[in-house]
């Protein structure tokens, strides 16, 4: 197991990104939360097997949908904490 805090610029707000970054993560088996920020990004926090995870984070860094861009992918390893059981939208 793995869990990735991913910070995503571009045109991330207003296009789908979160809803489209869970449909990517049930498909997945990951599990965490995605939720806008003010400054424009989108923050993500994402637990799941290394495999999954890579994946994941993959199409996240491709654009989920047709209109999002992503300009830039921040991405910090953290402590695996298994305290998830999907992965939410806030």
């Amino acid at each position: 197991m793995e869990r990735n805090h991913l910070i995503v610029h571009g045109r991330v707000q207003g296009v789908g990104f979160r809803a489209s970054a869970k449909q990517i993560a049930d498909e997945l088996d990951i599990t965490g939360w995605a939720k806008n920020k003010s400054d424009g990004t989108v923050e993500i926090d994402a637990e799941g097997e290394s495999r999954q995870l890579k994946r994941f984070i993959d199409k996240i860094n491709e654009g989920p949908t047709p209109f999002a861009k992503v300009e830039a992918l921040d991405i910090t390893e953290k402590e695996v904490t298994n305290s998830y059981d999907s992965f939410r939208t806030v």
